[in-house]
């Protein structure tokens, strides 16, 4: 079993800035990528960004592309999302997500491409 833990998410005003950081812990297995999701009220859970822990290749989606940076930190098997730029629309319950076992690329902006969750963290952006 692998848990996730999520730290500090927060109040920031429009245009401030958040770091959340998510660390791995429990049974050893080798992480092949980690992500964050995002999800408002009354809205699904959508894809945030990821992050592939071989190489370290990153993806986002276009709503927080040029804003958000996505960064790991394999030997402490943690994850980082750095937030700038924020606006009250990135306001949501923001989850980590580890893949452990190899899934096709196609899956890795999905909430199918990953095994664990986080228990969520939220993220209040005021205007």
């Amino acid at each position: 079993q692998v848990q996730l833990v999520e730290v500090v998410g927060g109040l920031v005003q429009a245009g401030g800035s958040l770091r959340l950081s998510c660390a791995a812990s429990g049974r050893t297995l080798s992480n092949y990528g980690m992500g964050w999701f995002r999800q408002a009220p009354g809205n699904e859970r959508e894809f945030v960004a990821t992050i592939t822990c071989s190489i370290g290749r990153t993806y986002y989606a276009d709503s927080v592309k040029d804003r958000f940076t996505i960064s790991g930190d394999n030997a402490k098997k943690t994850v980082y999302l750095q937030m700038n730029s924020l606006k009250p629309e990135d306001t949501a319950v923001y989850y980590c997500a580890a893949r452990t076992t190899p899934k096709p690329s196609g899956r890795w902006t999905t909430s199918t491409g990953y095994d664990y969750w986080g228990q969520g963290t939220q993220v209040t952006v005021s205007s």
